[in-house]
């Protein structure tokens, strides 16, 4: 039955708290990931791009197939709830492995290092896949959807705060120093505890009140079909995939940034971070007034437009100028902001369309688009700053050249300014502005009417 009650702040709480939960492996994996496969677990730059392109795509093809199972899960607790529980030790466990450097040599620790990647992505997906689909089935509004969804990313970005003033002190109090093996395990076995904690109080704090439609029968071959025919889901999961690109190379680079380009910043990354974080969490909150102000796909667009030119212009700040870096990435942080719980909100709006189109829902199927976009974007963003690495000299731990230094200023602007206009104009070919998403909600009102009846 749908219920159209508005939901309360402890819903909103309770389920951006599973946010909050992913985002200490996410986040983790998303700032430290990069530098800890280089200058930690010793791989090659190369070797570590080509490992993230390997083992993210195969994930990235492995998601819809946890939406498809996630769609036919039948529990007391739900389709999507009952997830949060099953999987949440299995990715600590992973996540924890995967910051575990073993007694190997050569091949054998390249295996290694595949096969923990790979399955921490894989229990990240089996968890995160649900947690995002449970967005879609909270309520049946769009307008009470957006409001979750600053919850969310309120919540998602809080792990930032502790992990870039938090990691760097871990380490060294269970490790002895910043590159130390066994304080990068120790650090990720704290961050693990904690996220499962947060999980479990997720599945408690919500409910799934948005229910398939009532005769629906499940077959696989009509969901992949009414999939490949949305066409609001295809151009978002293109646009995801963009904006997950440039976002997460400037994320993988940042710590090489302060560390080698900035002179003696490496003490001031704590503080560009959580700037950032902070900016990023003002334009979360100013999202929702502003996207019923001017639509969702307008202000994304906007948003993305302006997150380019920002990028593009940090090229030409000086690297000994801290404050004016500071400054200008705690304004890309801004305008990226509104960007993440938009997208959130247009996912669920794509499985309206499914729906009204097919007369079929499948949530976690639509919502895989999004862990999907994640996955491909962290690969191209993770590749591409390995492989960009390699090509410009990148070697660890030690004083780089002229050539490297500047490559890395690159990869902090340029490059990835020129993929945010790309995540720009393909959301121009976006069918569903707020006209077409009311015109949807009222279509789909009676029908839910009736199968609630």
């Amino acid at each position: 039955m749908t219920d159209r009650v508005r939901l309360s702040v402890l819903d909103k709480v309770g389920y951006g708290f599973g946010d909050f939960a992913s985002n200490f492996f996410w986040q983790m994996f998303a700032i430290y990931i990069a530098k800890y496969y280089t200058d930690v677990f010793l791989l090659g730059a190369a070797a570590m791009g080509t490992m993230m392109l390997v083992t993210r795509s195969a994930d990235a093809i492995i998601d819809p197939l946890i939406g498809i199972v996630a769609d036919r899960t039948r529990t007391r607790y739900g389709r999507f709830r009952p997830y949060l529980l099953w999987m949440a030790v299995p990715l600590a466990l992973s996540a924890v492995a995967t910051f575990t450097v073993p007694a190997l040599a050569g091949g054998q620790k390249l295996a290694y290092a595949y096969v923990t990647l790979t399955l921490m992505m894989f229990f990240y997906s089996a968890i995160n896949i649900p947690y995002s689909a449970l967005f879609g089935v909270l309520s049946s509004d769009s307008a009470e959807r957006s409001g979750v969804s600053a919850y969310r990313f309120v919540f998602g970005f809080l792990p930032i705060f502790i992990l870039v003033w938090c990691t760097d002190p871990l380490v060294q109090y269970f490790g002895g120093s910043s590159i130390a093996p066994r304080g990068w395990q120790a650090a990720m076995i704290v961050y693990a505890l904690v996220a499962v904690v947060f999980f479990v109080l997720t599945f408690l704090l919500t409910r799934e009140r948005v229910q398939p439609v009532a005769d629906q029968r499940q077959n696989l071959k009509e969901d992949l079909r009414d999939l490949r025919r949305n066409r609001p889901w295809v151009i978002l999961s293109l646009v995801g995939v963009a904006a997950l690109t440039c976002g997460n190379m400037r994320s993988a680079v940042m710590l090489y940034y302060f560390d080698y380009v900035v002179p003696g910043g490496h003490g001031g990354f704590g503080t560009a971070m959580t700037i950032g974080a902070v900016a990023f969490l003002v334009g979360v909150v100013a999202s929702a007034p502003l996207v019923q102000r001017f639509g969702k796909k307008r202000f994304y667009t906007w948003s993305m437009l302006m997150t380019s030119a920002l990028t593009l212009a940090f090229y030409f700040v000086p690297v000994g100028n801290i404050h004016a870096i500071w400054t200008l990435h705690g304004l890309i942080s801004l305008a990226t902001a509104p960007t993440a719980p938009i997208i959130w909100s247009m996912y669920a709006d794509t499985a309206d369309y499914s729906e009204l189109k097919s007369g079929r829902r499948a949530t976690g199927l639509v919502f895989s688009a999004a862990s999907f976009s994640q996955k491909v974007g962290w690969a191209l963003g993770g590749a591409g700053t390995g492989w960009l690495l390699a090509y410009f000299g990148y070697q660890p731990n030690v004083a780089q050249s002229t050539g490297t230094l500047h490559g890395i200023v690159l990869m902090m602007s340029v490059i990835p300014a020129m993929i945010a206009l790309v995540a720009a104009g393909v959301l121009h070919f976006y069918p569903l502005d707020e006209v077409a998403v009311s015109d949807m909600a009222k279509a789909l009102g009676p029908r839910r009417a009736a199968q609630g009846a």
